[in-house]
């Protein structure tokens, strides 16, 4: 309780969880772009949904959610994503791929989990392809 109220206090500026996340967002983006990605696309909304990239790879079209989680937590980025955010996912990804015209052939769902330590990035890992598309559409990778 102590530790909080200094903390409170404190004119030493902690790394907010949104500036964590920005950060994050920018460190994912990073490591696409060194993979050759074109990101056409920074947090996309359709309504209340969002996703944080679209990105190109080669012809494929590649949605990229990112999720920045404290070293060592107990869920980890890519297991933070549960139905109601996968329930999002589709549909803001749903959202962007009706507006394309004509539409693509090719596109997938990508994750990229970024580790911090009280703000700073210690680590990304791109997770390729994760399912969130049903078989049924036919047009994912």
């Amino acid at each position: 309780m102590l530790s909080w109220i200094r903390r409170l206090f404190s004119n030493n500026e902690k790394a907010t969880a949104s500036s964590i996340g920005v950060a994050g967002e920018r460190e994912a983006e990073r490591l696409l772009k060194a993979k050759g990605y074109r990101v056409l696309a920074r947090n996309w909304r359709s309504g209340k949904d969002e996703i944080d990239l679209i990105c190109e790879d080669e012809t494929t079209l590649v949605f990229v959610e990112t999720r920045t989680r404290r070293a060592g937590a107990l869920v980890g980025g890519y297991d933070s994503i549960n139905k109601r955010k996968k329930d999002a996912l589709r549909r803001v990804c749903g959202a962007y791929l009706a507006k394309l015209k004509p539409p693509v052939k090719t596109y997938r769902f990508d994750v990229v989990g970024v580790e911090h330590e009280d703000g700073e990035i210690l680590v990304a890992r791109h997770f390729e392809n994760v399912p969130l598309f049903p078989k049924a559409r036919g047009r994912g990778v």
